[in-house]
């Protein structure tokens, strides 16, 4: 990433250079969180091409658009900026019910390892630490995400409860990997019956307020209280996108015109 590009990413986040450490990690997580979102608009605007968009089509897609992105995008263009910023940091593939459909980023600060995730539309905020005795756990709404303590392969395996059940999770490995190995992944993740490709998610957060949209369910949260609707038709499903994260209300139409909203995006 060029100084030039790294210097443009960090004016998106509204942030500035600093030496590494678990503060300014944790600053630059939470203005990513919010600033730069999951979704998958982006996704559906760039399937002709079906890889990743590149260094420059993803800060433009930020600039002009206000995308993110998925899981792909949005933590392996976060890992290169931490690189270029200093962080010793490796990515990492995680499975799900299949291997490797998702990927993290890994950082060691001093002697500890913490789990980094700026693209799984979750509230980690704050970089998480993996050398654990027993679980950790964050509390959003009516989310419990788990993080277990590492298996005898160095694996940590981040689970979701919703409501008390367990509703989706990952298996990440602490092997450093290259974004290339995960290319076929990547390409499939563009099928017609793909997750992504049947469901809406978008997602944006604060500790202080919080945006969810599923589908044509819409969350927001303020504070510690959530408010939560359904809408009534894909038209006010485009205005709610553009009011809630600011995507051009006809890049969100040529998405809907795509997509059937059949699939549920954590199953």
């Amino acid at each position: 990433m060029s100084k030039e590009n790294v210097e443009r990413y960090l004016n998106f986040l509204s942030a500035k250079r600093q030496e590494p450490s678990i503060q300014a990690l944790s600053k630059l997580i939470e203005a990513h969180l919010f600033n730069i979102p999951f979704e998958n608009i982006s996704k559906l605007y760039y399937k002709d091409v079906r890889i990743l968009p590149n260094q420059g089509e993803f800060l433009e897609g930020i600039e002009s658009f206000h995308f993110g992105g998925t899981c792909y995008t949005n933590n392996y263009y976060f890992s290169k900026l931490l690189n270029n910023l200093g962080y010793n940091i490796k990515l990492c593939g995680a499975d799900m019910s299949n291997p490797d459909v998702h990927i993290v980023s890994m950082v060691t600060l001093g002697k500890r390892e913490y789990l980094v995730d700026v693209g799984y539309a979750a509230p980690f905020w704050m970089p998480i630490p993996v050398d654990l005795d027993t679980d950790y756990t964050i509390h959003f709404g009516q989310d419990q995400y788990v993080l277990k303590p590492r298996d005898a392969a160095r694996s940590s395996k981040m689970e979701l409860y919703r409501d008390g059940k367990l509703k989706h999770g990952y298996l990440a490995k602490s092997v450093p990997r290259q974004i290339q190995e995960f290319e076929h992944v990547i390409i499939d993740s563009f099928r017609e019956e793909g997750t992504f490709m049947n469901a809406l998610l978008l997602a944006k957060f604060s500790p202080k307020q919080s945006f969810i949209i599923h589908n044509l369910t819409a969350t927001k949260y303020q504070d510690d209280e959530s408010n939560t609707r359904k809408l009534e038709s894909k038209n006010e499903l485009v205005q709610v996108v553009y009011e809630w994260f600011k995507i051009p209300k006809e890049c969100t139409i040529n998405a809907l015109n795509q997509l059937d909203l059949t699939q549920d995006a954590w199953n």
